[in-house]
């Protein structure tokens, strides 16, 4: 046996790993809790170390799956009091930052309203006198109205008109923008707006004399427009279940027994029985003007041929020409006193010993000779046009100015650039009756250009002849000769129309426009015209050398072979040189339209 002693070392080996180490390092320091010095994160006599006060590591991940009160207390160490303050002072700058750039939005977003508000009343002046909502519905019927405001170029006439016709009730509403006007008393009178059956305006004329002259040519205009969107509505109807607009070919029900399908994505077709007309008859608005007191020779001579263009588009022809007789009276009678027999009431010709032709004289006068020309009665719209331009050419020439303005210096312009942006232009004076003689002003010679194109127009229209020969072949010279007039009439138009287009002053925008649409509708009868001579002229040698090919050419005359074909020579040579001018002629309108668009009204303000 072995001795006892061993096994007691054993037993003293084995428990002798359990015991702690020797060290002779001295045990570290007190830790202070009342105060966190970075002294006491790292001990500098113990390898372990120190960490401050309710540190939690952030390498230890929070178990999801542990309970909530385990990890409480190490969740609120978080909350020191440094880190309160800290928290509550970034809220604040937080609220104060937030509350600060809503206040500097809003206050941009209200510049930036302000400013287009401003835009648009410079673009679509309004009168003064009307209330500031009454004002914004009108700009913005205007707005959408214009072509380009929607980019597929379609314009919403339903929200254009329903934009004109609450304008419309408002003006003519006493308690807010109709003061003073004498309203027929009664609703059977009134035609009430859909959506806002508070509102509503009368069926009849008012008189408004007691109104300013401000107020009744804005009213006016709102007639106009309104009128204008009911013709574009006239042939469309309004769902009263869902209150959208669709044209009458799309409704189902039986005054259309064959409806033409929606197109795709749009909504499902009405029914017969929840649809209405979708606006009141343009007749009404024009009667309006015409019947209404206070408008001036100028604007019911407007709506007058307005009214019968809108009647000629819709067939009714008599109807059409018994409205411009009414205009041909509207401007007899606002002649001076004294002054008769200036026009035949018959035939609408300007008499050669007139004394006295106003500009209302010759604007009806014109509309009722193209009005003819429509019509295929050239007999009755070729006089008319020659008289016209007979009294057009003898028009007095406008004054010589006395002096020219002096240019403005740098500090004056700088000046009226700042006074332009800074305060809104007054409303623009009243515009020139109409009863006035009108004088030969460079936008009065584009009118004549437009006279005489009509003319040559006419001649050319007039010379053609469906006769079967021999009688066409007889009538041939007497058609050629007519042919060739009218030609000649177009070039002279268009030449008259392209020199005051180059030699017209910048600023007059309306006479410019005249010239302009002059010379394009010159410029494409010419080419018309000249492409029918060269074809007919092809058609005609054509037709001469079958004839000597069968011993038939010298029975009826007329030119031979080789002259025909040097006027087909003649013919092409011309063709070229009027597409080699329409090009210039093309340029120079595409010119005239870019800077039309640069020097409109509003300048950069638009």
């Amino acid at each position: 046996m072995l001795p006892p002693r061993i096994s007691i070392a054993r037993i003293i080996l084995n428990r002798r790993p359990l015991r702690p180490p020797n060290s002779k390092c001295s045990p570290p320091g007190l830790r202070l809790f009342t105060q966190n010095s970075q002294l006491l994160l790292v001990s500098r006599t113990s390898p372990r170390p120190e960490l401050p006060y309710l540190y939690v590591s952030s390498g230890t991940p929070f178990p999801r799956t542990a309970p909530s009160i385990q990890y409480k207390g190490r969740l609120a160490r978080y909350l020191t009091t440094e880190r309160k303050q800290r928290i509550k002072t970034e809220a604040k700058l937080t609220v104060k930052y937030i509350l600060y750039f809503h206040i500097i939005a809003g206050f941009a977003l209200a510049l930036v309203w302000l400013v287009s508000v401003e835009i648009k009343e410079r673009r679509y002046q309004t009168p003064p006198e009307w209330s500031f909502r009454t004002r914004n519905i009108y700009r913005t019927a205007r707005i959408m109205s214009e072509p380009d405001f929607n980019r597929s170029g379609v314009t919403e006439w339903p929200q254009v008109g329903n934009n004109y016709w609450v304008a419309l009730s408002r003006l003519e509403d006493p308690s807010l923008d109709g003061k003073d006007l004498q309203i027929p008393p009664g609703d059977d009178h009134r035609v009430y707006v859909v959506g806002i059956d508070a509102l509503g305006f009368t069926r009849n004329g008012l008189d408004l004399l007691s109104k300013s002259e401000e107020w009744r040519r804005g009213y006016y205009a709102v007639l106009l427009g309104a009128a204008r969107a009911a013709e574009h509505l006239d042939e469309e109807v309004r769902d009263t279940k869902r209150n959208i607009t669709f044209p009458k070919e799309h409704m189902i029900g039986p005054s259309n027994p064959r409806p033409k399908p929606v197109p795709h994505g749009a909504a499902s077709p009405p029914l017969e029985e929840n649809c209405v007309p979708a606006s009141e008859s343009p007749q009404m608005f024009y009667t309006k003007i015409l019947s209404s007191t206070g408008f001036s020779t100028r604007q019911r001579l407007d709506a007058a041929l307005a009214y019968a263009d809108w009647l000629d588009f819709k067939g009714l022809h008599e109807t059409a020409e018994e409205m411009y007789d009414w205009g041909l009276d509207i401007a007899m009678g606002a002649l001076p006193v004294g002054v008769n027999n200036a026009v035949d009431s018959q035939t609408g010709i300007i008499s050669n010993n007139a004394a006295y032709v106003s500009n209302n004289l010759l604007r009806a006068t014109t509309a009722l000779a193209i009005h003819h020309a429509r019509n295929a009665n050239l007999t009755a719209a070729l006089p008319i046009f020659l008289s016209v331009l007979r009294a057009k050419k003898q028009l007095s020439l406008p004054p010589i100015p006395d002096a020219l303005k002096a240019e403005p210096t740098k500090l004056e312009w700088i000046m009226s650039v700042a006074k332009y942006i800074l305060v809104t232009p007054p409303y623009p004076p009243p515009p020139p009756s109409g009863d006035e003689a009108p004088i030969r002003t460079p936008a009065a010679v584009c009118e004549e250009a437009a006279v005489m194109a009509h003319v040559g127009e006419i001649l050319f229209a007039s010379s053609n002849d469906d006769s079967e020969p021999p009688l066409k072949e007889l009538k041939s010279r007497s058609t050629s000769r007519k042919q060739t007039s009218g030609l000649s009439w177009t070039r002279d138009a268009v030449d008259v129309s392209e020199s005051t287009l180059m030699s017209m002053d910048g600023a007059d925008l309306d006479g410019r426009q005249t010239c302009a649409e002059c010379l394009r509708t010159g410029m494409d009868n010419w080419s018309t015209m000249v492409r029918k001579m060269l074809r007919d002229q092809r058609r005609s040698v054509s037709t001469k050398e079958d004839k000597v090919g069968n011993g038939r050419g010298w029975f009826w005359g007329g030119k031979s072979t080789e002259e025909a074909e040097e006027d087909e020579g003649r013919w092409e040579r011309e063709l070229h040189s009027v597409d080699e001018r329409m090009d210039k002629v093309q340029r120079l309108l595409e010119n005239e339209e870019e800077s039309r668009k640069q020097r409109k009204p509003g300048g950069w303000l638009r």
